[in-house]
């Protein structure tokens, strides 16, 4: 009999039933891999939980091409992430409600022309691995009501939330959305249309979406002709990784407007923002743009036909685009065929270019200009007078997520990153069924009709994200390839190391955000310099891996320590990757570590659920 050891699965215990997809997968196992270790449990847990008759149903339907007909029941015997359709629900009111707890609800026509009143939302939401919430024609024509988001969607994964002509045609009374998505992980929120056509109804936004990770937020037509309405963005976004907002028409030929962003993006990494048309024909607007992006690493915000054919517009830039990283603003048609404007930027950041711009009423201050162009000239670019040193350290770069290899020595105390695995739980599909998928740029339409993703949702963004970097040309020296099923992950990892196989992950997330002592330091492969392939989850509605080939790199396994009592509690995998010549500059090892691309070796634990193959040791 074969000893099963911790994190494993031995052949005794894997699937009595010889039909079932994960049966077939333990003998295509051994078939393929030419070794007797045992089996990682880890892995085979997520094989697709089908039954031999489930699974030959959707494949005939895979076939047919209609498994969007059976979207819910494909969904749950597959173990699938998917978006549940929403139906209509809680479409009128007449007194003031207190949602507490509530969670995937579409709000339709709910709060139409309410006199008055509050209707507050606390932890609505709170924690859900996919919370899914609508607000359409919510409060619309109402008069003097009141609105608040209090802690909504705290700590949720992949959140979807949309607003589409949300307070349309209302009066006076206040929205207002605090700690909003907050550390939720890729979020896709949209606002259409919102607060189009009122009057007076003041926005505010206060720590929004703040500690989020890797997600977008869409702003479209945003208080189109509205009268007066005051929008005032505090926080918003701060501390998140890699956010994206897009501001379409926002305050499109309004009247009175007055906007503050307020620490927007603060301390972020590489947030991104788009503003497209925003404030055009508005009259007698006023945006501050106060600490904006600052002490952010990197980061990119594009300004395009800003405040154009306005009139008596006012925009005052303080402290913008401070980051401590190089980052790149674009000024284009910027208050252009606009009147009586006054555009002021003050203490701003470098690496600024405005072209095609209004030459009127717009000042610059504590500039450093990049070259000594003429007043004619039709672009100005700013450089920064002293560069980083590359030494500074951002908080956004979470301790110990990036080390040297030296650290790996026993008795090094060192910070160990959050491992903890954050993607939505599901499984693969049998290679019977991906197989039939079509997973290219060209089968996007049917991957989103399949799972029913709807235009400008999360779920179509996930599919569209996902697919794109799967058919991403490989970096130089890099072998890739994206696998829907284990059966292919295996085949990727023999083609790239041989059929003399084993694959490792770090054993739990013990010791996540606490710093740890290392333990027994042992090198695989003898420690010398060896290829790798590593897989990372990417996001799906089944479960893919992105693997990919490795070269110049050397992988350990390591004990974790507890600082205190010196016990074992943890055994983690580490890959360290000698070679980053062509690495991104901003990526962010090399601001933990300060350095730059080719100047220093890079290592990394491998997170909860990701993995890395190697060849056995003899």
């Amino acid at each position: 009999m074969q000893v099963s050891l911790a994190g494993t699965i031995s052949e005794t215990t894997g699937e009595k039933n010889p039909f079932t997809a994960k049966a077939s997968l333990l003998r295509y196992w051994n078939r393929q891999i030419n070794n007797n270790l045992p089996k990682p449990d880890f892995l085979l847990s997520k094989a697709s939980p089908l039954s031999a008759i489930d699974s030959a149903s959707l494949t005939k339907f895979a076939d047919q091409k209609t498994l969007s007909t059976h979207f819910q029941s494909f969904c749950s015997s597959a173990n699938l992430f998917c978006f549940s359709d929403l139906s209509q629900t809680l479409q009128k009111h007449d007194k003031d409600a207190n949602f507490v707890s509530y969670s995937d609800k579409n709000f339709t026509s709910y709060g139409n022309s309410r006199l008055g009143g509050l209707d507050s939302f606390s932890n609505y939401s709170d924690g859900l691995n996919e919370p899914l919430d609508s607000f359409r024609r919510y409060s619309h024509s109402s008069s003097g009501h009141n609105d608040k988001f209090a802690n909504y969607a705290p700590d949720g994964n992949v959140a979807d939330g949309s607003f589409t002509t949300y307070g349309s045609s209302s009066v006076g009374g206040t929205s207002e959305f605090k700690s909003y998505d907050r550390a939720v992980n890729v979020p896709n929120l949209r606002f259409t249309s919102y607060n189009s056509d009122s009057s007076g109804r003041k926005q505010g936004f206060n720590s929004y979406s703040e500690s989020t990770n890797a997600g977008n937020q869409a702003f479209v037509s945003y208080g189109k002709n509205g009268n007066g309405a005051p929008h005032e963005f505090t926080n918003y976004a701060k501390s998140s990784n890699v956010m994206g907002s897009s501001f379409t028409a926002y305050g499109e030929e309004g009247n009175g407007a007055n906007n503050s962003f307020t620490s927007y993006g603060f301390d972020g990494n590489v947030p991104q923002n788009h503003f497209t048309s925003y404030g055009d024909g508005d009259n007698g607007g006023t945006d501050t743009f106060t600490s904006y992006r600052d002490q952010s690493n990197v980061g990119d915000d594009s300004f395009q036909s800003y405040g154009k054919n306005s009139n008596a517009e006012k925009v005052n830039f303080i402290n913008y685009g401070k980051s401590f990283n190089q980052g790149t603003d674009s000024f284009k048609g910027y208050g252009k065929g606009s009147v009586n404007h006054e555009i002021g930027f003050k203490t701003y950041g470098f690496n600024s270019t405005f072209k095609d711009y209004s030459k009127k009423g717009i000042s610059f201050g504590q500039y450093t200009s990049k070259s000594s162009s003429s007043s004619s000239s039709s672009s100005l670019s700013i450089t920064s007078s002293s560069s980083s040193n590359g030494k500074v350290v951002n908080r956004w770069v979470e301790p110990g997520k990036f080390f040297h290899e030296s650290m790996l020595k026993e008795g090094t105390i060192m910070p160990m990153p959050d491992i903890k695995d954050k993607m939505p739980k599901r499984s693969f599909l049998p290679r019977t069924i991906t197989s039939k998928l079509p997973f290219s740029g060209k089968g996007v339409t049917e991957l989103k009709q399949i799972f029913h993703a709807n235009e400008n949702s999360s779920m179509e963004k996930i599919i569209e994200d996902t697919v794109e970097e799967c058919e991403r040309k490989p970096s130089e020296g890099e072998s890739k390839q994206c696998v829907g099923s284990v059966e292919d992950m295996i085949d990727f990892a023999v083609s790239v190391l041989g059929n003399n196989l084993v694959v490792r992950s770090t054993e739990n997330v013990k010791g996540s955000k606490e710093d740890v002592m290392i333990g027994k330091v042992k090198g695989i492969n003898g420690g010398e310099v060896t290829k790798s392939v590593s897989c990372h989850q990417s996001l799906f509605p089944y479960m893919v891996y992105y693997c990919h080939s490795v070269p110049k790199v050397r992988v350990y396994e390591a004990d974790i320590l507890d600082v205190k009592t010196k016990t074992k509690i943890n055994k983690g995998v580490a890959i360290c990757h000698l070679d980053t010549s062509v690495w991104s500059s901003s990526h962010g090892a090399f601001v933990a570590l300060g350095s730059s691309p080719g100047h220093t070796e890079v290592c990394h634990w491998i997170f909860e659920n990701d993995m890395t193959w190697a060849k056995a040791d003899h």
